[in-house]
C-alpha cells in the first residue's frame, strides 16, 4: 500500500485530500507547515508528496528541493495557477501541478498515474513503456521516440482525461513559453502515427487535446 504524504497549511483541504486517498487504498500523513514537512520525510518513507507552495517556515519550493533530495515524486497542489507559476514549479522538478480548486477526481487519477509511472510500467491498450529506460513497445514490437516525443507521451499518459491546451503541454513538456504552438501538434503527429493512437489522441478544435484511454 503506498503512503502519501500531504503539506498543505488549510486543514478543510488537508481533510478532504485524506478523505478521497484513504477511500482508494492509500495511507496518509499530513504536515500543516514545511518544518513539520522536513521532519516527517527525514523519519519516513513516502511513495509520494502532495505539496502546496504556500506554506509557513518553509515554502513548497524549499519543501521540494528537499524531498527531490530522497526522489520522492511531488505532485504541486496551490493556487498559483498562473503560467509562469506552473513553469517554475515545473522547471524546478515537481513531477505535476495542480491547481486549486480541483476534483478530487482528477487528483486521484494523477496520484495514481505518477505512481505507476514511479514504480516503472504503464500499460496501455498494445503499448508497454517501462519508465526507467525509456522503452516503448507497440505489440511487444520496441518503437523509438525522440525525448521529446516520450516526454510528450507521458505527459499524456499522466493527463488521461483531461482536456490540454496546447499552451499547457508546451509549458510542461518543453518547459517554456512559446507563440508557435505548431511543435505540439507535429509531435503529436508523429506520436498518432508510431503508436497507432489516432483514435485515442483527440483534436479539440479550437480548445487543445484529450488522451482518451
Amino acid at each position: 500500500m503506498s503512503k502519501i504524504l500531504i503539506v498543505e497549511d488549510e486543514m478543510p483541504i488537508v481533510d478532504l485530500i485524506s478523505m478521497g486517498l484513504k477511500a482508494n487504498g492509500y495511507k496518509v500523513d499530513y504536515a500543516l507547515d514545511g518544518e513539520v514537512g522536513a521532519n516527517l520525510i527525514e523519519k519516513n518513507h513516502y511513495d509520494l508528496i502532495l505539496l502546496d507552495i504556500m506554506l509557513p517556515k518553509f515554502d513548497g519550493y524549499e519543501l521540494l528541493e528537499y524531498a527531490k533530495g530522497e526522489q520522492i515524486p511531488v505532485i504541486f497542489i496551490t493556487a498559483k495557477g498562473e503560467l509562469k507559476d506552473r513553469v517554475k514549479g515545473l522547471n524546478m522538478g515537481a513531477d505535476d501541478y495542480i491547481v486549486k480548486p480541483f476534483e478530487m477526481e482528477e487528483l486521484i487519477a494523477r496520484v495514481n498515474s505518477l505512481l505507476r509511472r514511479f514504480k516503472g510500467t504503464i500499460s496501455l491498450p498494445n503499448i508497454k513503456i517501462n519508465t526507467k529506460t525509456h522503452e516503448v513497445q507497440k505489440e511487444g514490437i520496441k518503437v523509438s521516440l525522440t525525448p521529446k516525443e516520450y516526454d510528450l507521451l507521458i505527459y499524456l499518459t499522466s493527463n488521461a482525461g483531461n482536456i490540454l491546451t496546447r499552451e499547457q503541454i508546451l509549458a510542461s513538456v518543453w518547459d517554456k513559453e512559446m507563440e508557435d504552438t505548431r511543435t505540439v501538434d507535429l509531435h503529436l503527429a508523429r506520436l498518432r502515427k508510431k503508436l497507432g493512437l489516432e483514435s485515442v489522441i483527440k483534436t479539440l478544435p479550437k480548445v487543445g487535446y484529450l488522451f482518451e484511454v
